[in-house]
């Protein structure tokens, strides 16, 4: 089933089909719908969308509003509003603490730094960084915004994102050099995505840094599309070194999965 599907029989069931709330769980399925388009939608769309009539929805909006979580444009069309800023922060912060135990063990198995990474917006934001013991390491800054076409993380969480939406995305951040090996036209990204669903992992050759190579995993039924890597010296990741890493990235990324679905981390 298809995840609007699945949204649509949980938006329109009753108080027994999952013991919750209905009202709650329309309003959160009303809230992940208008991230999914964009962040901004009018009621019609939400009602066609959802399966909910036009009162229901009006009513679910109203209170929304009041509480600050969505906010009425002037064209009187619905966006997300700045109160879910503080929630989704928080949240961000929550998920890199229960990863990081994880990252410690993928530093302990392959010696090299290791991150989690967010597709915020149209930008990859890193939430999570446990560095390698080795002298020469790398260090991303916990927080720090980079753009998606530049990275292995970016390639592993927009890999499969359709065509059309990579390419509406490249064209709204560019595609900026930050090495002479980055790629910087919407064909070659497109090429490199479709060699990460090959393979099963993305690497970063020297595109965002000269010298330092990435290897990215996304985390599967993560509940916000989430991705861990390794990134080291090129010197280091190399491609003998990059079979026997890819494997424990995987392994651990299937137990991240595990942990962040029960609600708390397993380590």
């Amino acid at each position: 089933m298809p995840p609007s599907d699945e949204r649509k029989s949980s938006a329109s069931a009753g108080p027994t089909a999952t013991g919750g709330v209905q009202s709650l769980e329309r309003a959160f399925d009303l809230l992940e719908r208008m991230a999914d388009a964009g962040g901004e939608v009018g009621l019609s769309e939400l009602s066609a969308a959802s399966g909910l009539p036009l009162p229901t929805i009006h009513r679910l909006m109203r209170t929304l509003v009041a509480c600050g979580y969505v906010r009425q444009q002037p064209n009187r069309r619905y966006s997300l509003g700045p109160r879910l800023i503080r929630l989704g922060e928080s949240a961000s912060r929550l998920l890199g603490t229960w990863a990081r135990p994880y990252l410690a063990r993928l530093v302990e198995e392959t010696g090299e730094t290791a991150n989690m990474a967010l597709l915020d917006g149209d930008e990859i934001v890193y939430v999570a960084q446990v560095p390698s013991k080795h002298s020469m390491r790398m260090f991303t800054e916990v927080g720090r915004r980079v753009l998606p076409h530049s990275t292995g993380v970016g390639k592993a969480l927009l890999a499969h994102t359709s065509d059309s939406e990579v390419r509406a995305l490249l064209a709204r951040t560019g595609m900026p050099a930050a090495t002479d090996r980055t790629i910087t036209t919407p064909e070659g990204f497109l090429a490199a995505l479709e060699e990460v669903r090959r393979l099963g992992y993305a690497v970063d050759d020297n595109e965002q840094e000269v010298g330092v190579r990435c290897l990215a995993v996304t985390v599967p039924d993560s509940p916000t599309a989430a991705a861990i890597s390794i990134s080291g010296p090129a010197g280091r990741v190399t491609d003998t070194a990059t079979e026997r890493i890819v494997p424990v990235l995987q392994q651990v990324a299937i137990e991240l999965s595990k942990a962040l679905a029960s609600s708390g981390p397993a380590a």
